[in-house]
């Protein structure tokens, strides 16, 4: 027999519930402290589907991406590296074919590269070639622009030779190396404008340094050459006058410095006055000379006017001092310099100041023409062109 249990006092307003009752031969189960009850037993066979992340399909698209730039990547790279290596067979082939010193610069434009050559037709390659020789000077650089450029041969392994379609191109003819090649006479170039060279320099004549100046003008001497023409020729004898060789012209000007001096120089404005020929010349009348050559006076007032100065500037002394001999030296010119002077020839004279030159022999085997000649500030610039140009074993096809 069970013992009663005590039950303590509860208050009177607690209701109480009545607990479930467990049969002694049923079996005790631990208590379930998870909320929401007992887990419901699932139903064994196919599991249920798991949601995969959202973002997993871009990050796959991503690595694709990312494979395929890798790729153009790689392709890119071998283009250009076929088509450096075509560049550099082709320097050293020009070098070689031109007999050049310096390695010219060959751009072959154009991609993809490799794509042209399979095709057996380039776009455009450039190539500029450094210091080429030419008749008396150099050329400072070649530069031309093939386009349209069919090959021959079994490519890629194999270039026979190839046909240019247009060849377009410039040489320049810098002043910097004319004036260093043809230094020997001491002569500067530069650009005067209208096309037009001026050649500036040095020359002894009887054992003095006269400046020599000159004005050149460019002309074509057929389709691969240039030459000048020389006008304008002067000789300057320093604080003196200036030298005009000109064939039967020939002409001997005082400088303003040297006319002044003469006009404040009472024996010199005596002398020259003392020609009738000379005073004549001067615009001085012959009753008014004979009045300076008496009077001091009225010799300042005739040699003193700006007039006399510029008519003195004005005067060719090569006729008066041909027929008075004496007059050089009280104008202060040696009688040997006149004479040195008198006996320089115009063709000799322009041949130390003119300046000419050719395109190379190998560019009349490619048919190589000048075209337009222009001067500019750095030097002397002749387009060029050509069509149908063939390079190599053109002929021959694959």
């Amino acid at each position: 027999m069970r013992t009663p249990t005590r039950i303590s006092s509860v208050p009177p307003d607690t209701r109480i519930t009545p607990a479930r009752i467990v049969a002694a031969d049923e079996p005790s189960s631990p208590p379930n402290h998870r909320r929401g009850g007992p887990r419901p037993h699932r139903k064994r066979g196919r599991r249920p589907t798991r949601h995969r992340p959202a973002g997993r399909p871009y990050r796959t698209a991503t690595k694709l991406l990312f494979a395929a730039l890798a790729g153009v990547a790689i392709l890119l790279l071998a283009d250009r590296c076929a088509a450096m290596y075509a560049e550099k067979k082709a320097q050293q082939q020009l070098q070689k074919a031109l007999h050049l010193q310096a390695q010219p610069q060959v751009d072959i434009r154009g991609f993809p590269f490799l794509t042209q050559v399979v095709g057996k037709r380039l776009r455009q390659v450039d190539v500029t070639v450094p210091h080429v020789a030419a008749d008396r000077v150099s050329l400072a650089r070649v530069h031309a622009s093939a386009r349209d450029i069919r090959l021959h041969g079994d490519l890629p392994a194999d270039v026979r030779g190839a046909v240019i379609g247009r060849l377009e191109g410039n040489v320049l003819l810098a002043f910097d190396d004319m004036n260093r090649e043809l230094g020997a006479s001491q002569v500067k170039f530069s650009d005067l404008g209208g096309n037009a060279i001026g050649a500036r320099g040095r020359l002894a004549v009887a054992g003095q340094e006269l400046v020599v100046r000159a004005r050149a003008h460019l002309r074509r001497t057929g389709d691969d050459g240039i030459a000048t023409e020389i006008d304008g020729m002067s000789l300057d004898i320093p604080r003196v006058a200036t030298y005009h060789p000109g064939g039967t012209d020939k002409r001997l000007v005082l400088h303003r410095e040297a006319a002044e001096r003469i006009s404040k120089d009472v024996a010199r404005v005596k002398a020259l006055l003392s020609v009738p020929a000379i005073a004549e010349r001067l615009g001085v009348p012959a009753s008014v000379a004979a009045q300076a050559l008496r009077s001091e006076e009225r010799l300042h007032e005739v040699a003193g006017t700006p007039r006399f100065v510029e008519e003195l500037m004005r005067l060719n002394f090569v006729d008066v001092l041909a027929e008075h001999p004496w007059l050089l030296e009280k104008l202060g010119v040696d009688p040997k310099l006149l004479t040195a002077l008198s006996e320089l020839q115009p063709p000799e004279l322009a041949d130390r100041l003119s300046l000419s030159f050719q395109l190379p022999a190998q560019a009349k085997e490619y048919d190589l023409r000048l075209q337009a000649v222009t001067v500019e500030r750095d030097g002397i610039r002749a387009d060029l062109s050509a069509a149908a140009l063939p390079v190599g074993s053109s002929g021959s096809t694959s």
